[in-house]
């Protein structure tokens, strides 16, 4: 069997790619398994129900209609339970059988700044990353994680392997390569660098299913609909993507069989889900917490809330990603219009909380991107500038301790976030921010759109009646 090792068995992986190859794997092509585990000592009660139940675990599927059905994933063939010096894994990933390491991190944990170099000032974690890896120990962010891997598998002469990417970030493949390379010159092992350019792909993806964190009631409902307790259960909305690049250097699973679109490009398709999905599913979180709503289908409910989103697509995303000089091969008015509807679901039970997180790499990555090309081009921000605007709010509430739950941002500088709304004019102070807004830090048209557009969530969180629940 050919080996996919993945680095970190979250949710989202396990109710996507697993998903994927678990359905290749009913077809009757059982060429292809997955092995994995996590760079960290996280989910340590997930990873160890998943190893007791020996890979397996139930996905609970929600169709917008409130339609429950129930499939028992099996494509994980084996789990990796923590160790801090990561041998099993990294034996598993010096293994000739294993032809693709996959991984999911999260947008934040790939450290990168605005111009795409690790951001070594501003994270202590990378740099003890690196410190340890010097001193002969096993790294733990991603980039730690797959040198002391790497390493392993080129002293053992395994081959060649994919590096895949499956997380939220824009040229996923491309920019945490370099994120990969730029660590592997800092550790100045000229050998490991020139094998990994030789012997290493890392195609750009494309992902797409809201997955939340998982709550104690999805195992119940898991339990009377199968009669199995299953403590690693999960749920997922039924809507499901997946557009790879067709680079994969030591082969591949047939996954066109299952659904997944191979393609030359990846960016079209990346753009449009970065930009009317991602972004509009934070610009709901922030808005809903700030009217006390709780869950992301309350919020998108909201006519107010709906028509920021709507309008922000409308009036400044879909200009921009679909013009006569460069068409867009998706229906954007109608994939904004599903979005809606999906997260519109009151089945899915999504967090404002999970998805409000991560803000300060978010902002750059989602959102500054439109708001460079609208400007560029002359025209107005106002429909897009509403979401940075929305963010600003929630950071002074979190600011003030007056968030609900708690606010989790690993780009973030609590003192600098913690400046800026102290500052006589926060908008000011938001708008100067370089990590936020790279070349456009402090420009006069951003700082008066935005200044704008936070007086009108001021105006819309006053008129707003209050939410209990």
């Amino acid at each position: 069997m050919n080996t996919i090792l993945h680095l970190g068995l979250g949710s989202f992986h396990r109710a996507h790619q697993a998903v994927y190859v678990h359905q290749l794997r009913q077809l009757g092509d059982r060429g292809w398994g997955i092995v994995g585990g996590n760079l960290r000592p996280d989910m340590l009660d997930t990873i160890a129900a998943l190893q007791a139940q020996g890979g397996a675990y139930t996905l609970e599927t929600v169709t917008p209609q409130g339609e429950k059905t129930y499939t028992r994933i099996t494509s994980i063939q084996r789990v990796i339970p923590y160790q801090d010096d990561l041998a099993p894994l990294v034996a598993m990933g010096a293994d000739a059988a294993t032809r693709i390491i996959s991984f999911t991190v999260t947008e934040a944990g790939y450290y990168l700044d605005a111009q795409n170099r690790l951001d070594w000032a501003s994270f202590a974690d990378l740099r003890a990353d690196l410190d340890a890896v010097k001193a002969g120990r096993a790294g733990h962010t991603i980039y730690g994680g797959l040198v002391t891997i790497l390493r392993a598998r080129m002293q053992a002469g395994s081959g060649p392997v994919t590096l895949m990417n499956c997380d939220n970030l824009r040229h996923n493949g491309e920019r945490s390569r370099s994120g990969l390379l730029q660590f592997i010159e800092a550790l100045g092992d000229n050998a490991l660098a020139q094998w990994v350019q030789a012997n290493t792909t890392s195609p750009n993806a494309m992902v797409d299913r809201i997955t939340p964190r998982p709550t104690p009631d999805v195992a119940v409902r898991v339990k009377a609909a199968t009669g199995q307790d299953d403590p690693a259960a999960l749920m997922g909305e039924s809507f499901i993507q997946w557009v790879i690049e067709d680079r994969f250097i030591a082969g591949r699973p047939d996954w066109e069989r299952v659904g997944v679109e191979m393609v030359d490009s990846v960016d079209a398709y990346e753009e449009a889900k970065i930009r009317l999905l991602n972004a509009t599913h934070s610009c709901i979180a922030w808005a809903g917490t700030l009217v006390g709503t709780t869950y992301i289908h309350e919020g998108t409910q909201d006519a107010v809330i709906r028509r920021f989103a709507f309008d922000y697509v409308t009036d400044d995303v879909i200009p921009v990603l679909d013009t006569p000089e460069n068409p867009c091969p998706l229906d954007l008015p109608r994939y904004r219009d599903v979005v809606l509807d999906r997260f519109s679901n009151p089945a899915i039970q999504d967090t404002n909380q999970r998805v409000a997180m991560d803000g300060f790499s978010k902002v750059p990555g989602f959102i500054a991107p439109t708001i460079r090309e609208r400007l560029a081009l002359g025209e107005s921000i106002d429909s897009v500038a509403m979401l940075p605007a929305l963010f600003l709010a929630y950071l002074q509430r979190w600011h003030a301790g007056q968030i609900p739950y708690s606010y989790q941002d690993q780009a973030m500088k609590t003192e600098v976030a913690h400046a800026m709304c102290e500052a006589p004019d926060p908008v000011a102070a938001f708008c100067a921010d370089a990590t936020l807004w790279g070349e456009l830090a402090g420009d006069a048209r951003l700082v008066n759109a935005v200044r704008n557009a936070h007086d009108r969530v001021g105006r819309f969180v006053a008129a707003h009646p209050a939410v209990t629940n």
